[in-house]
């Protein structure tokens, strides 16, 4: 498909509002991340927490906790790559048989919509489900290295390779939880991309919400505040 056939498709307002969706999803993904920001996100934030639970984790005994907490966050990853998966195959289904949505579609818009324009937005829906999924399935097996590494730490605090050792759990614990994120922010682009269906402008406000929601839970959230300022004893 050429640039003449998507402004035949689709007017010039559509083609802004995914734009803006790209831009947005991509600028978001660069600034949580970052670590040479002076505004840290909660994602870097945990990142030197990860660190110190690793150090904790060295001296303590016995480790079955540090086990069971790793362990829960590969169930959350597994729930996730499994949700997303059954969210595409719904996907795949309705772009099998679009022209159920054009009627829904024509009664949001006031405008007459093909089964390829259609077929086309669900698409956009699709392309952030399937990065969601690779991601909360790459999540999943890094959490499964951290594991075997941390088994790897020995149990003695003063053995050389000790501290090492937790080092690299550490930092693929981080690596397995920005993967994660990333697929919780695919995840919430694709509810936006839905919205797409209602037209160009329904499509703006919503990338906008959810880059709202995003960047708030990031940089404004009530557990930002926490995590830089700790309460104090009995508050």
């Amino acid at each position: 498909m050429n640039a003449d056939d998507l402004m035949t498709l689709f007017t010039v307002w559509d083609l802004l509002a995914v734009a803006l969706m790209a831009a947005s999803w991509a600028y978001l993904g660069h600034r949580i991340e970052s670590t040479r920001a002076k505004t840290p996100s909660v994602t870097v934030m945990m990142a030197a927490f990860r660190h110190e639970w690793m150090r904790q984790f060295i001296t303590r005994a016995p480790r079955i906790y540090d086990a069971t907490i790793l362990g829960s966050l590969r169930q959350s990853t597994s729930f996730l790559a499994s949700a997303t998966m059954i969210a595409l195959g719904g996907l795949l289904a309705l772009i099998g048989n679009s022209e159920r949505l054009i009627g829904v579609a024509q009664d949001l818009t006031l405008a007459t919509q093909t089964a390829r324009v259609v077929e086309i937005k669900l698409l956009l829906v699709g392309l952030f489900l399937t990065h969601a999924f690779l991601k909360f399935l790459w999540s999943n097996r890094l959490f499964g290295y951290a594991s075997v590494v941390m088994s790897a730490v020995p149990n003695d605090p003063a053995d050389p390779l000790c501290l090492p050792r937790a080092r690299q759990s550490a930092e693929i614990n981080i690596r397995a939880a920005f993967n994660f994120n990333r697929g919780l922010r695919s995840t919430y682009f694709s509810l936006a991309a839905l919205t797409w269906l209602a037209g160009p402008w329904v499509l703006t406000v919503a990338v906008f919400v959810v880059s709202y929601m995003i960047w708030s839970r990031e940089f404004a959230s009530y557990s930002r505040s926490i995590l830089l300022n700790p309460p104090p004893p009995g508050g």
